[in-house]
């Protein structure tokens, strides 16, 4: 297996070329900083984009949801699909209105869904998607029930080709506009974890597992691995 993938016309990036990636350690660091996807598809000759949580487990991302879902069905028939994650790093503020931008990293995804139907094979697709959202907790809860898992859709989408696109740094501002006196920089942007809130049912002496804290207190670092190094300044 190649450490690349191989840009294709369906998986080049056009504008900006010099911030495309097609290695997979690239592309797969930054599948693996979250896990909100968002799906692109045609139903009925419409298009849709919808929001949903992936796993990613070597090449294949994992989704669910109802088996009565549109984006389930229609992918189930092996229709092409569009998969995007987009993180955003910072708001770039240049001399220039022209010259605005934002520090992000992206991926886009295209492939084909598979069902997954097995139920061992349902079972492990599930704990992926649950890993990548929180690890452990799946093994900390009720498993599915038979009539769950009837009730839910999982779809197996191999990655057959993909690439990144990372913008990040300081305004490019054209040279003529550096003496200008307008201030120029960039705003830092993460996601934090809150601490958590009780549900209201939970007995009073409950407390949160040790994976959960760990999860709040490494949340900001795992989404955006720069926060560490700004943490120490």
């Amino acid at each position: 297996m190649s450490d690349k993938f191989t840009p294709t016309d369906r998986n080049r990036v056009m504008r900006m070329r010099d911030q495309a990636h097609y290695d997979r350690e690239t592309i797969y660091a930054i599948l693996d900083c979250t896990f909100l996807c968002h799906i692109a598809f045609v139903h009925k000759e419409q298009p849709l984009v919808i929001p949903t949580c992936y796993g990613r487990d070597g090449d294949t991302l994992y989704v669910h949801g109802a088996a009565a879902s549109r984006m389930m069905n229609n992918m189930a028939q092996g229709m092409p699909i569009s998969l995007a994650v987009t993180l955003l790093d910072g708001v770039v503020l240049a001399r220039s209105s022209f010259n605005h931008s934002i520090n992000y990293r992206s991926v886009m995804v295209f492939g084909q869904a598979v069902p997954v139907t097995e139920k061992a094979a349902k079972l492990h697709a599930l704990k992926v998607i649950s890993d990548q959202i929180m690890k452990q907790r799946f093994e900390d809860t009720r498993k599915p029930t038979g009539g769950e898992l009837a009730a839910t859709s999982v779809l197996a989408i191999k990655i057959d080709e993909a690439s990144a696109k990372i913008r990040k740094g300081p305004p490019d501002d054209d040279e003529g506009d550096l003496t200008l006196p307008y201030w120029a920089g960039v705003v830092p942007l993460t996601m934090v974890a809150h601490p958590v809130i009780h549900d209201p049912r939970l007995d009073a002496n409950k407390q949160p597992p040790d994976y959960v804290n760990q999860y709040i207190e490494n949340y900001e670092t795992h989404v955006t691995p720069t926060a560490k190094n700004r943490k120490k300044k």
